[in-house]
């Protein structure tokens, strides 16, 4: 299992450095289809669908509805015409909810209309933050918030983590670990940003700010994963899926930096704006 989850995690970090190297349609592409994988794992979870395994007319209209969504942000990355697409896509929702009552619930509307924010749209941040100027730089901080937390709070947890801090949603989480987690992200962020993000910000020293970015960031992913492990618990699932061998689903390796690319893109845009 373990060489199975270290090969699987060496390939992931291969083709996502390759795709954020290059932006782009090669990004967009990408985060289309695990949003799309994303999207239904979590409308599995959730029971969006009564009968297990088969796709109802509310994911059909997901999957189309997270199809547009990025059509749109790769012509354009206009802000009015995406959130017109998340409105549109809730509209459309609520018609079909209304035009084929009784055969929908609002549970399962709700949660066609979550899983589409959750993980499509919020995994567009990624793709946002490479397009902004400077992005080349930027976008790395999303993955030193996320996996490099995680490293670091994995490491730090296995040499000293004592005190559990959620010990029936995450068993296996240490305060210490979560520290260290942090720490680590904010220490990394600061090394990046000293002997790489300098050189595009001729003007100002951004290394403090971009370790600012990590740690908020990081702090974020632990909150993305643990969210993501609450909806576990709540559907008595053990993983998202199997896509991925060693690590389940999307949702299992992809929890932590959902939440953490709008928090890196915002913050970025913010701070180092003002620098």
């Amino acid at each position: 299992m373990f060489w199975t989850r270290l090969a699987s995690g060496i390939v992931l970090v291969i083709i996502a450095l390759g795709a954020m190297s290059f932006g782009n349609l090669p990004l967009a592409l990408l985060l289309w289809a695990i949003s799309l994988a994303a999207f239904r794992e979590l409308t599995k979870a959730l029971r969006c669908s009564r009968v297990p395994g088969k796709v109802n007319g509310l994911e059909i209209l997901g999957f189309a509805g997270v199809t547009a969504y990025y059509l749109v942000l790769y012509l354009t990355r206009n802000s009015t015409l995406l959130l017109m697409c998340i409105v549109g896509f809730f509209l459309l929702i609520l018609l079909t909810y209304v035009g084929a009552f009784p055969k929908f619930d609002a549970a399962q509307v709700a949660a066609a209309v979550f899983a589409f924010l959750y993980a499509p749209v919020m995994l567009s941040f990624v793709y946002l933050t490479r397009e902004c100027d400077q992005g080349i730089y930027l976008v790395w901080m999303i993955l030193i918030s996320s996996w490099g937390c995680d490293t670091c709070a994995y490491v730090v947890g296995m040499l000293i983590g004592r005190k559990k801090i959620f010990p029936l949603l995450s068993p296996k989480k240490s305060l210490e670990g979560c520290i260290g987690g942090v720490l680590g992200a904010g220490l990394i962020g600061w090394l990046y940003g000293h002997f790489f993000v300098e050189t595009a910000f001729a003007d100002g020293r951004v290394s403090w700010l971009t370790a600012v970015i990590c740690a908020v960031g990081a702090v974020m992913s632990m909150a993305g994963d643990l969210a993501a492990s609450a909806i576990k618990r709540n559907n008595d699932i053990k993983d998202y899926g199997k896509l991925i061998p060693g690590h389940g689903g999307i949702m299992d390796r992809f929890d932590s930096m959902i939440v953490t690319a709008p928090m890196t893109y915002f913050l970025a845009i913010l701070l180092l704006a003002a620098e």
